[in-house]
Parts: C-alpha cells; structure tokens; sequence
C-alpha cells in the first residue's frame, strides 16, 4: 500500500517541487496540501493520511500547534516531520516536544528524505541523533530542570540495563553503536528500546531523548 502524504507550507513553490518528488515514488501518493496549520487541520478531518511532512513558520496557525493538536488525536493519528529552515530552530525543538516525529532541513537530499518519510510510516524517528543533540544542548536551558538537581522520578521504572540504554540514545548513539558499547546483539537493543518507550509512555526515540534532558540524565553537551 502507498504511503499517504499530506504537504504542509505556505509556499506553493515548495509544496510543488516536494510533490514532484514524492509522486514518482511507487510507494508514496501526496494526497493533500495544505497553506498553514489551520487548513491542514481542516483538511485531515475529511482526509486519511499517514504521514504529514510540516512547515513550522505559517499563518493564522504555526506547525508547532498544527502538530500538537494532530498527536492529541492519539492511535491512528498521521506521523508528523517537521520541515525547517533552520538547523537550530527554536519551533523544532517545540514540535519535538508536542510529538513530531523528527525534524529535518528543507534543503535535504531527496534521498534522504524519501527515506525520512518511510522510516516515520514505520514508527522510526528521523531526527539524526548529533542534530538531535546539538538542538537539545540549545535549548537544554529553557528545561524545567536545566540548572537543578537532576529529577529521575519518570525512570524509576525502568531497569539499570534501560536506563543505560537510554542514556546511550540520548547520548546520539544508534542501535547498532550501543549494542558495540554494551556488548548486546542490535536485536536486544532493539527490544531494550522498545520496552523503555512503552514503560514511560513515550511514542519514539526522540521523545526520549527530550525526556533525559528534562530528566536531567543528560545534561547539556551530552554529560550525565
């Protein structure tokens, strides 16, 4: 089945030159637009649709709204990936917060973001982990917990072997990289992640590492 795409901008020029791109995919049929945050709202409404590639700065309603009333919706709510200009965006970092999937620059090679879009459809987050981390050391001050002692009531549930795994995740590190640091075949990294997202109600990896930060597991500059 083709993955349903929804195209979020205010500028026609961009939506088109996307559309191009995605439309000469077998797997991917763009199956609406929309010119800011409030239309697209509007149209998902009327509209099946599995993943929403969005815009951050548009009018009457930015991307960061758009994308938190699209998450509110909960399970079988489209996958949201941020579109921005900026590699330290400030409205980036919000999406992220809110339940976007990722974020990527406008300016990615189609390739990449052909593969961006299929890894969301597939419950991936697209963030790459030294941007992630790079972002998040950004605005690590603007946390509730930046500048306090760290509060790890949120990972109490977890196990020392997750909480090790997460640390390493929101460290930048892949599956693959922690399971050559921990000495674990990928498959059980894998399975280490997947059990630290369901324990804390988190919907991908990179609401994770926005919670170690929160957390203060992670401080600034990816120390503990």
């Amino acid at each position: 089945m083709s993955i349903r795409v929804m195209l979020v901008d205010d500028q026609m020029l961009l939506r088109t030159g996307f559309r191009m791109v995605l439309q000469a995919q077998p797997d991917m049929e763009v199956v609406a637009e929309a010119g800011d945050g409030l239309e697209a709202l509007e149209v998902l409404r009327a509209t099946r649709v599995d993943v929403v590639l969005m815009d951050v700065r548009m009018p009457r309603l930015d991307g960061v709204e758009a994308t938190r009333r699209i998450c509110e919706r909960g399970e079988g709510a489209p996958r949201v990936l941020i579109l921005t200009t900026f590699d330290l965006d400030e409205y980036a970092f919000s999406a992220l917060k809110v339940g976007a999937s990722g974020f990527m620059l406008k300016d990615v090679p189609p390739s990449e973001l052909l593969a961006a879009i299929r890894a969301v459809h597939s419950g991936d987050a697209v963030v790459a982990p030294s941007t992630t981390r790079r972002l998040l050391d950004r605005f690590s001050p603007m946390l509730p917990s930046a500048g306090g002692e760290p509060k790890h009531t949120e990972l109490d549930r977890l196990t020392e072997r997750e909480r090790e795994v997460m640390l390493l995740v929101a460290q930048g590190l892949s599956n693959s990289e922690i399971a050559g640091r921990l000495v674990l075949s990928e498959a059980t990294v894998k399975t280490h992640v997947g059990r630290i997202l369901t324990k804390l109600g988190l919907r991908d990896r990179v609401q994770a590492v926005v919670l170690a930060y929160e957390t203060g597991l992670v401080r600034a500059g990816g120390n503990r």
